[in-house]
């Protein structure tokens, strides 16, 4: 008799047939070639993933802030979120700023002293004029494909420093958790061509905000200095009570407060177990068998837990015992032993 062939089988074999023959099992996807960056060993990094990861946090917690300052000051809902913290070469954050554009500078004041380099601030031309329209009592609507080469105003400068200065203002508050920082506003830059702030060759940390509206979105770079933020790790580190504490050595202080208090020690011999009866019987020489040998240690508890083992003896005519075995750097072998019994 003819194998008569399952549905299945047939809709395979006409999936063959319309492929052009071959194999109807389909065939795996290819994985996608995994792309690794470029490592460029004549500038190395100097800061690792953990002090970005801790830069992103730093400035998530100011995108927070900052939403609530300009949800305030616009009365829109607008969100704040980092897109990115991203160490680079000054350069590579300078050229891609043109004649037009304006850029404020800010300067760190860490313990009284006013760090010399400044830090950098860009906000799309789309995302500025939106919030002046807004607070000049628009409705904030301005085209996403602004010009490149729009000029501002003296009116839109006014405007633009004062929204700057606020926003400058509470950058110091993301630090808080780490290092109280203060950032004062400096000056707004309205050809950041023609003003070399900080040397081109410099390392800095490129912080990405994006910001959006309803009916807009912009987005708020922030350049850090390199040299400024090895500054405010090293003030971290200094400050960070566990590391201080490791770095000094207070063992002979301990060691002498230590020597001046008392512990209790209890030395065990063995362990029985008695009828109440039989205790309220028991007299002057009367002896309970213990089941333990002559020889057999003497366990030494300190807290209700068995730190030491010995053997019973006599020291300048008093009862003594001599250890023989420690168990205090062996927890596992001594919380056995503590099962046993």
């Amino acid at each position: 008799m003819a194998e008569v062939l399952s549905q299945a089988q047939i809709d395979a074999l006409l999936n063959s047939m319309n492929g052009g023959g071959g194999d109807a099992s389909p065939k795996k996807e290819e994985a996608p070639e995994k792309k690794y960056r470029k490592y460029d060993f004549s500038s190395p990094r100097k800061f690792t993933k953990d002090r970005l990861k801790m830069l992103s946090g730093i400035f998530d917690n100011y995108s927070r802030v900052l939403n609530t300052r300009i949800n305030g000051l616009a009365r829109a809902t607008c969100e704040v979120e980092v897109e990115g913290v991203e160490e680079q070469r000054y350069f590579e954050f300078a050229n891609a700023l043109t004649d037009t554009m304006v850029l404020t500078s800010a300067h760190l004041n860490m313990k009284g002293q006013e760090d010399e380099t400044p830090v950098l601030m860009y906000v799309s031309t789309s995302f500025m004029v939106s919030m002046m329209d807004r607070m000049t009592g628009g409705d904030g609507d301005v085209a996403d494909d602004l010009p490149d080469d729009y000029v501002y105003t003296d009116l839109d400068l006014k405007l633009y420093e004062s929204l700057v200065r606020d926003f400058i203002s509470v950058m110091g508050r993301s630090w808080e958790n780490y290092i109280p920082l203060k950032f004062e506003f400096g000056k707004v830059e309205t050809n950041p061509t023609l003003v070399q702030l900080i040397g081109m060759d410099e390392t800095v940390v490129l912080v990405e905000l994006g910001v959006k509206f309803p009916n807009l979105e912009g987005r708020i770079s922030i350049c850090l200095p390199g040299m400024m933020l090895m500054n405010i790790f090293s003030a971290i580190n200094a400050d960070n009570p566990v590391k201080r504490a490791h770095e000094e050595d207070n063992s002979d202080e301990i060691m002498d407060n230590l020597r001046e208090s008392t512990l209790e020690i209890h030395a065990e011999l063995a362990r029985t177990s008695l009828r109440l009866g039989d205790i309220y019987r028991l007299g002057i020489g009367d002896v309970i068998d213990l089941n333990q040998k002559q020889d057999s240690p003497v366990y030494l508890r300190i807290g209700g837990h068995q730190w030491f083992d010995g053997l019973m003896g006599v020291s300048e005519k008093k009862i003594a015992v001599k250890i023989k075995e420690v168990y205090h750097n062996n927890a596992e072998r001594r919380d056995s032993l503590e099962n046993e019994q």
